[in-house]
């Protein structure tokens, strides 16, 4: 069995935090040599470089990256388990970092949050947000520790990830009230010509509107795609047309944008998923959304 010497971990560390080998060695108290001669064996047993040097600076390569943040956490939680076992809170708050995919409506995604914030324990919360497959490649180097999305990883990601569903529920039809009443009369049948706001393609709610609408023969006129659901919000509040939301949120929309129900079909389901690279969730934070999405957003 390979074993971590974190005595080279720990020097390893300390030169990324210091910002080089010899404010690192002071900081140590120890020689130059001896350091840099620990950061290479360190190197060596891992079988990849940590740094690179650019100019006179050291500088992490994408590993080092990724071994510097394990090193945090490693020694983060032994600073936790001295002052847990002397009696005293460490006072650290437990840190997420969260991924949101930008197709999924910043509604759904600080609602699906809101839980880990309500723990006992302090929760600092680090949101990205991003293409789906980029945030899974973060995902695979535990630069994130979940990804929020609206449908399951595509094995043509390359990443070994599991994907958890929260919940799903059907879509409801807003429009500015202006034009509401008149697309509630004979709804859905009264979208077919109207100005309508659609995400972009190749999302998952896309596809499922263009099926839809195919099935009930009705063509809407669209006059926008967004790929930001806030941006297609906001143009319906200024009278753009009608679009497609959630309906688990759907209230929530309306009266944030001023905004009228025109129907709603739950032939439509939007999903959403928390994708993890842990077959089971232990982290916390993580497990308060997953039972927060079940028995309240999507209860």
């Amino acid at each position: 069995m390979d074993w971590l010497n974190y005595h080279h971990l720990l020097y390893f560390r300390t030169v990324a935090r210091e910002g080089g080998v010899s404010h690192a060695a002071a900081k140590l108290h120890l020689t130059h040599p001896t350091v840099s001669a620990q950061v290479k064996e360190l190197e060596a047993a891992l079988g990849e470089k940590l740094f690179e040097r650019r100019g006179r600076s050291l500088v992490l390569t994408e590993m080092g990256r990724v071994v510097y943040r394990y090193a945090d956490e490693i020694f983060g939680l032994g600073n936790e388990l001295l002052e847990t076992v002397r009696g005293r809170p460490s006072g650290r708050p437990l840190r997420l970092v969260v991924g949101v995919a930008d197709v999924v409506p910043k509604a759904v995604a600080c609602r699906l949050l809101e839980p880990a914030l309500r723990l006992a324990e302090p929760v600092r919360l680090v949101c990205r947000e991003d293409k789906t497959e980029r945030l899974a490649s973060d995902l695979a180097r535990h630069d994130l520790d979940v990804v929020l999305t609206d449908a399951p990883l595509s094995p043509r990601a390359g990443v070994k990830a599991f994907s958890h569903l929260l919940g799903e529920c059907g879509v409801t039809f807003l429009a500015p009230s202006s034009a509401a009443a008149g697309l509630r009369r004979r709804f859905p049948k009264s979208l077919d010509g109207a100005p309508f706001l659609m995400p972009t393609e190749g999302t998952a709610l896309r596809r499922s509107l263009d099926q839809w609408f195919e099935s009930l023969g009705v063509r809407p006129a669209v006059t926008i795609e967004c790929e930001d659901s806030a941006l297609l919000k906001a143009f319906a509040q200024r009278g753009a047309g009608a679009f497609a939301a959630p309906s688990a949120i759907a209230g929530d929309v309306a009266r944030q944008f001023g905004l009228r129900k025109v129907g709603s079909t739950d032939e439509i389901r939007e999903r959403f998923y928390a994708v993890t690279v842990e077959r089971r969730i232990r982290h916390p934070a993580v497990v308060a959304i997953s039972e927060g999405a079940r028995a309240g957003l999507f209860g």
